[in-house]
């Protein structure tokens, strides 16, 4: 089993509804994304997926929440403005677009959003 990691940021405001705390108030963070992918198998060139391909695809889906209030977009009308749900709102925009680019080759296995330096969430492939 082979694994690739690519990194990206990202900067937006949200706040934490029914909280009951500070992060209940509007306030934003510079987000560090991490993404990893795995294939059983390299393709015909040796590789996993080509490092270029992955982080298009991330940075491509960065600018759905880059720069943005996060509580005014559409998935974070019904679930919380929270780490663990912006790395699942990741994998789910990431995944399709993975298997589509490598033949359904490779995996999209975890989503970890970090909002500092010593706190992040991960969402993990089912």
């Amino acid at each position: 089993m082979f694994e690739l990691k690519v990194t990206s940021r990202f900067a937006a405001a949200h706040n934490l509804r029914e909280f009951h705390g500070r992060c209940e108030n509007l306030h934003g963070h510079n987000w560090f994304v991490e993404v990893r992918v795995t294939a059983k198998e390299l393709d015909r060139t040796g590789l996993v997926i080509d490092f270029g391909v992955l982080k298009k695809l991330l940075n491509e889906t960065l600018d759905l929440v880059d720069h943005k209030y996060l509580n005014e977009l559409e998935y974070f009308k019904v679930d919380n403005v929270s780490s663990e749900n912006i790395a699942r709102f990741i994998f789910n925009q990431m995944a399709p677009q993975i298997s589509a680019a490598s033949d359904n080759r490779v995996k999209l296995t975890s989503v970890s959003a970090w909002e500092n330096e010593s706190s992040c969430a991960t969402y993990i492939a089912d």
